[in-house]
């Protein structure tokens, strides 16, 4: 029998919820709920050094107002270290973790560029270094080819090694890196269907590759397009995104809507909030999604 739908939304608490991350949390929603499937909610708070005071706080409390409710307890991977240091010792079992002390500007002067930045070339794994010396936990990758069939872009492959290379598990600093802790989460929260952003897409192989050798289920992955301002750049903190404003909600979801290529109704905006949702759970259509 297959498992119910469980979808997820993991927002980053860099700063308030804009554009771009309520599209991701609203077509995340929809097609777990057009699928009568539960929606989480995971904080992705990891990375204490880039949090914003009261940003989780303020980001739940917007989806709220935004009439999007969570199905199951929300949980912060800041409190979750526990769980990621048991899939690292189990990876460490089957010796394939390995300490690095090379500095990104040693890994960037020796390294040909990949899909993500640089591709690691293996230096301290030819060259063991003594782990008395900080260091971080990278993983050994080999060159099989991952693949997987994204729900809107269809095939999608990688050859680790020579496409991204061995990629950290856990920082020198100590905090555990973001491939690691999203599929510990994954198979915690029983999700079947991760439903985010396209700039994620080359992650997957990574993801995949931790999944098969943790022995966790795969769940089905799509990525949607990514909102960008003027100049192409991704919505983002960085970029100043504007926070989502929810004194006038209504048509920043609609707008969410329309950027998801779905048709509602011009009428829906002479509605509420409760109305909005009813039209459009009932309405998703995933192939109305721009590629």
């Amino acid at each position: 029998m297959d498992l119910k739908y469980r979808g997820r939304f993991a927002p980053s608490p860099t700063g308030p919820l804009h554009f771009g991350s309520l599209v991701a949390a609203v077509g995340s929603y929809l097609d777990a709920k057009f699928h009568h499937g539960n929606w989480l909610v995971r904080v992705e708070d990891v990375d204490s050094l880039r949090e914003v005071p009261g940003a989780a706080s303020k980001i739940l409390y917007v989806l709220k107002r935004l009439g999007m409710e969570w199905d199951d307890v929300v949980i912060y991977q800041s409190q979750r270290s526990e769980a990621y240091h048991e899939a690292l010792n189990a990876l460490s079992k089957q010796s394939l973790i390995y300490p690095c002390i090379c500095s990104r500007k040693e890994i960037a002067d020796s390294s040909i560029i990949g899909l993500g930045g640089p591709i690691y070339p293996g230096t301290c794994l030819k060259n063991p270094t003594s782990i008395k010396k900080v260091h971080a936990l990278r993983i050994q990758t080999n060159d099989d080819s991952i693949q997987f069939e994204d729900i809107l872009s269809g095939l999608y492959s990688q050859r680790l090694r020579s496409d991204v290379g061995d990629f950290v598990l856990r920082r020198g600093d100590g905090i555990y890196a973001y491939q690691l802790a999203v599929v510990v989460d994954y198979a915690a929260q029983n999700i079947t269907h991760v439903v985010r952003g396209a700039d994620l897409l080359d992650s997957t192989p990574r993801q995949i590759f931790l999944q098969q050798l943790l022995g966790y289920p795969i769940p089905q992955y799509m990525h949607l397009p990514v909102v960008t301002n003027a100049l192409g750049e991704k919505l983002s903190k960085q970029t100043n995104a504007a926070p989502v404003n929810i004194t006038n909600a209504l048509p920043q979801l609609v707008d969410a809507l329309h950027f998801l290529g779905q048709k509602p109704p011009v009428e829906i905006l002479e509605g509420d909030i409760s109305s909005f949702w009813q039209w459009a759970k009932q309405n998703w259509c995933v192939n109305l999604i721009p590629h």
